[in-house]
């Protein structure tokens, strides 16, 4: 490269004048800024720059051979980058990654977003993303009217670098928490699990916490009492809604930022995880006039997420769907979406009783906390309405007892309830870097035992594209409980064994789980250690 540069330069001199070869000076002087080699030149240095940042966070590369590398990338130019890009393509499957050119064209288009969205092509995070408040006032505006300090501009972008590359990573969750009374760790939840991405002094991350309390709407001065806001961020994909918490805690101030992701047409029934039985079980019960569809499931088991897939499966011009949620996670089209406010008498039960004088086809409840929000909603979907919603408990059979204890009488249930889905997500295996599991003899035994092809058994590795996780996104398990004819007399007739069902339900509940998560092994999407952690 060096080489080529000192011909491009020196190729014209001319030991008098300086030049060579032409008598006019001016012409050699066009020779030697050459533009379209200049250009090259360019190119070259800021793709060599590139692949020196995918070295230095690449998992692929040993981390004493990193320097060198990295000086071989600052020579040779994409070089690098292109042994990378088909040394990860080839480590994927045939079978899995297509056609070598479309996986090449991926790849290609990966690094495109990442070069624009890093700062080596000019481009800078402003132009990338904005933070509003609830009024749409940009955060910069915040720090003085555009007039920002150095210091400033310096949080400004530390705080908008964090929420970008939250968005960036797939994060539901970002945590910034006091470590000591010096440092403070910021923290993302990726697939369900947390995992540290930066630690800062603690002054920084108390300016990056009063940046988004500021924008949040939250008191900056106020750093014992639990606070909580909302703000949005324009990307160039969209908007993207955001609830803060903050709480004093030991050594300092805890913040808590869920993402809302607002595009709900993405998610399908068969993108969620369903099975093709399990799929024509829930479209029989969307299909009917009435009745309740009640999903239960621990906290961020994605309950809301199966909740919504089911939704556009209904056509919303010919029904009214009216919900009322605590927060609105995903935008509706052609919907009345209702959100909780408690500090303005806004509640579940309340925003029932009105929805049910605005003539609904079909209501979403968004969560059942109460005895009050349980019996309108049941008695909303005995009266012609399709009634949609979520109630945390950990089995089907655990979901019905649970309405019984809210005041939910049997006579209710069984005119009223229709089916009852019970949910788990499950993290899926990298694409790029899963391997075959080295199975152990008492598992082969136990698998042949149970008949259980075992040939497509993957493990987790780990590698840049998962962060060495060795898992990229997660899919959902199900357990769903149908009210047939038997059941519901069995309830009108109270003759449902509800103490047997208390114990036993559970039990049974967790068993077809880990049928569901057993299929999802053998047919290599998860692991069995994830299967493990999942459902025991």
């Amino acid at each position: 490269m060096l080489c080529w540069f000192t011909n491009v330069v020196f190729s014209n001199a001319n030991p008098i004048l300086g030049f060579q070869g032409s008598p006019n000076s001016l012409a050699a002087l066009e020779l030697l800024f050459n533009p379209l080699k200049l250009l090259i030149l360019i190119i070259w240095v800021y793709l060599g720059l590139y692949c020196v940042q995918r070295v230095e966070f690449s998992l692929v590369v040993p981390k004493d051979k990193k320097p060198l590398v990295n000086i071989l990338s600052l020579i040779f130019g994409p070089i690098p980058l292109a042994v990378f890009i088909i040394k990860d393509i080839l480590k994927v499957p045939v079978t899995q990654r297509g056609n070598f050119l479309d996986a090449v064209k991926e790849r290609l288009y990966a690094i495109s977003d990442t070069i624009k969205a890093s700062k080596l092509m000019g481009g800078s995070k402003e132009s990338l993303i904005k933070l509003l408040d609830s009024s749409g006032t940009e955060l910069k505006e915040l720090y003085g009217h555009g007039k920002i300090r150095r210091q400033d501009s310096h949080i400004l972008d530390l705080t908008e670098k964090t929420i970008w590359d939250a968005l960036q990573d797939r994060a539901s969750d970002i945590l910034i928490d006091p470590k000591s009374d010096s440092i403070s760790i910021v923290r993302f939840r990726v697939d369900g699990i947390l995992r540290e991405v930066s630690q800062l002094d603690s002054s920084t991350c108390q300016a990056i916490i009063n940046s988004i309390k500021a924008i949040s709407n939250m008191d900056i001065s106020e750093r014992r009492r639990p606070q909580d806001g909302a703000f949005i961020a324009k990307v160039p994909e969209g908007t993207v809604s955001f609830r803060v918490a903050s709480a004093g805690v030991l050594n300092g101030e805890k913040l808590s930022i869920r993402i809302l992701k607002q595009d709900a047409s993405v998610y399908t029934l068969e993108s969620v995880g369903l099975t093709e039985k399990q799929r024509s079980i829930v479209e029989n019960a969307i299909r009917k006039p009435s009745g309740m569809i009640l999903l239960c499931g621990p906290t961020g088991s994605g309950k809301t997420t199966t909740l919504y897939a089911m939704l556009n499966r209904i056509d919303f011009y010919t029904r009214n769907v009216i919900t009322v949620e605590d927060p609105i996670e995903y935008v509706l089209p052609n919907t009345s979406q209702i959100e909780v406010n408690t500090k303005a008498g806004i509640t579940f039960a309340k925003s029932l009783r009105s929805i049910l004088r605005q003539d609904p086809d079909v209501i979403v409840v968004g969560e059942i906390r109460d005895e009050e929000t349980a019996v309108i909603a049941v008695q909303a979907s005995q009266t012609g309405h399709l009634v949609f919603a979520t109630i945390h408990s950990n089995s089907t059979a655990s979901a019905m007892i649970r309405l019984l204890d809210l005041g939910v009488t049997p006579l209710m249930l069984a005119t009223g309830l229709n089916l009852i889905i019970s949910q788990r997500l499950i993290r899926r295996l990298c694409k790029y870097c899963k391997a075959p599991a080295k199975i152990t003899r008492e598992q082969i035994r136990i698998f042949e035992k149970k008949k259980v092809n075992y040939a497509n058994i993957f493990e987790s590795v780990g590698c840049e594209h998962c962060y060495g996780t060795g898992y990229y996104g997660r899919i959902g398990i199900y357990d769903m409980l149908s009210l047939d004819d038997e059941l519901k007399a069995s309830l009108t007739n109270n003759k449902l064994p509800i103490e047997e069902l208390r114990k036993e339900g559970d039990t049974r509940g967790k068993s077809n789980m880990q049928k569901q998560a057993l299929l999802k092994v053998v047919t290599g999407v998860t692991s069995i250690e994830e299967m493990n952690r999942v459902v025991g």
